[in-house]
């Protein structure tokens, strides 16, 4: 399993024991608070160093690849969700759990006229994931929030 933009790994504790991980991000300061979790939480994982755009893993190498929250910050998510692809088997789940425009057309309004301020800490109000998923398949799709957050399970075809 692959998670990636793992940050400083809030999402290590909720990983079944005994997977076997594999976290990239592209900050070393993160992954040292997300090794100093993975140790207090008592999990085993492989930090790397990388980029989401172009991970240094071997094509099919994943069942399972997980971005939490990822995707507004990276600068280029298509290149990170086709890397996500390249790296997991065919058949092999990407799950996605990301802040997106709203449906909800007050909350788009207000997220628009709050972009330019995200944008200067490198965060993106109004992007989608489901823009950027060719090669998969969408098996789940939730939003909650007004629309705001979007869960997506989708499978490598």
């Amino acid at each position: 399993m692959l998670e990636v933009a793992l940050g400083t790994g809030l999402n290590l504790p909720y990983y079944p024991s005994g997977v076997q991980l594999v976290g990239v991000d592209q900050s070393p300061g993160m992954l040292a608070r997300a090794h100093r979790r993975a140790r207090r939480a008592g999990r085993r994982v492989k930090l790397l160093v990388g980029d989401a755009q172009h991970l240094d893993l071997p094509d099919g190498a994943f069942d399972t690849v997980v971005i939490t929250l990822g995707l507004c910050t990276i600068p280029d998510p298509a290149a990170a969700l086709r890397e996500a692809r390249r790296v997991l088997r065919p058949g092999g789940r990407l799950l996605l759990l990301e802040h997106v425009r709203s449906p909800v057309p007050l909350v788009r309004a207000l997220q628009r006229a709050l972009e330019p301020v995200a944008r200067l800490w490198g965060d993106h109000l109004l992007r989608d994931p489901l823009d950027h998923l060719e090669g998969f398949s969408v098996e789940r799709l939730e939003r909650r929030a007004l629309g705001l957050l979007e869960l997506v399970e989708a499978r490598r075809t």
